[in-house]
């Protein structure tokens, strides 16, 4: 069967797994598990099946069509790109072509990228508005291989299942991973994954009965680093499985174009230029540049700039504070805080009750 559907035995058990949550199929058997149809079988057979978080249709069909990546004719995409979540991204320049279609050209050759630049000024989105099949993967310091190859969970049975991870589906889909804040990781779980990087495209699961998964075509790795955020190590054996390593920075002129007071993107202007000179640790990024206009049309500017020192790293708050004093012409600006409380009759009572008249009235 897995033969006939052309798919991993794991791509096809995850797949059953999936029908079994939503109630589309039944799960039996002691030990290795049995899938049954049931009633709604083939209701579901009439849709997609989209495996959490989020399964698209494997690459490896146009992946076998490619020729070089050169060679491509695909549309220059310049205008604003609407990632997964609904929300737009303006494409930037990279090496004289919009930064989606580099990326994607890139995976086109097998190229994986490394982005490194400051929290907040968009590396994830620009990876999510490249690739719609993208899987990401959120690295600290507690990520283990188990989460990124997969490990035996209880199931409602008593048992244990095996339950493939993220490197797995990307691999068995020929989808892209995104390994967000890679420098987080500890090294020895990051080698699980140089296997499926390098000429072998493979790797093995030792805890599941040495179990070998092939990359399909399409698969593709990206990772993001923020240098300078304590524990981020960038080492050389991570930096080598890149070939492309690219700086992300804040587009200020784009922060403009988006109608950001202008007076506080020069704020941020200013303030990345002094963390350039090593003069300073912060400046806001776009990021914050966004918060802050969302920010202000809830709360107001004052509240607005107020929240902008607030966030600021304490070493860097009062440096902050003094050049958003000196843009916005105020007196005196300091974090966002509670005042003193408010009076009993500020309380919300219905238009024209009063205490008395409850009191008397019958209940």
């Amino acid at each position: 069967m897995v033969r006939q559907l052309g798919h991993s035995h794991g791509a096809v058990r995850n797949a059953a797994l999936t029908l079994v949550r939503r109630g589309e199929a039944d799960q039996g058997g002691a030990g290795q598990p049995e899938f049954r149809a049931n009633a709604k079988t083939a209701a579901a057979a009439q849709t997609p099946v989209i495996s959490p978080p989020g399964t698209h249709s494997p690459r490896a069909q146009a992946a076998t069509a490619r020729t070089t990546a050169f060679a491509a004719a695909t549309p220059r995409q310049t205008g604003p790109i609407r990632r997964a979540g609904g929300q737009l991204y303006h494409p930037r320049e990279l090496a004289d072509l919009p930064d989606v279609e580099a990326l994607n050209r890139l995976r086109d050759a097998d190229v994986p990228v490394l982005l490194y630049g400051p929290p907040g000024t968009g590396k994830t989105s620009l990876v999510e508005a490249a690739f719609p099949d993208l899987l990401t993967v959120a690295g600290d310091g507690d990520t283990t291989v188990g989460d990124l190859i997969g490990e035996y969970t209880q199931d409602d049975s008593g048992g244990y299942v095996f339950q493939y991870g993220p490197l797995v589906t990307v691999m068995t889909e020929g989808r892209a991973l995104l390994i967000d804040d890679a420098t987080l990781i500890s090294p020895k779980v990051l080698a699980a994954l140089y296997p499926a990087m390098d000429g072998r495209r493979q790797i093995q699961i030792k805890a599941h009965k040495g179990e070998t998964i092939k990359a399909e075509p399409g698969f593709y790795v990206v990772a993001g680093h923020n240098p300078g955020v304590h524990g981020a190590v960038l080492t050389e054996a991570l930096a080598s499985r890149f070939s492309v390593q690219i700086q992300i920075g804040t587009d200020y002129d784009l922060a403009l174009a988006l109608r950001i007071d202008a007076r506080v993107v020069r704020v941020a202007r200013h303030l990345a230029r002094q963390v350039e000179l090593g003069e300073l640790g912060w400046a806001p990024q776009l990021r914050e540049l966004l918060s802050y206009q969302k920010t202000e049309a809830v709360l107001g500017t004052k509240a607005a700039l107020a929240n902008l020192v607030g966030i600021a790293p304490a070493e860097d708050r009062d440096i902050v504070a003094a050049a958003v004093i000196k843009a916005a012409g105020v007196k005196k600006i300091a974090p966002l805080t509670l005042g003193k409380q408010l009076p009993a009759s500020a309380a919300r009572q219905p238009p024209g009750s009063t205490g008395s008249a409850h009191r008397g009235r019958p209940r």
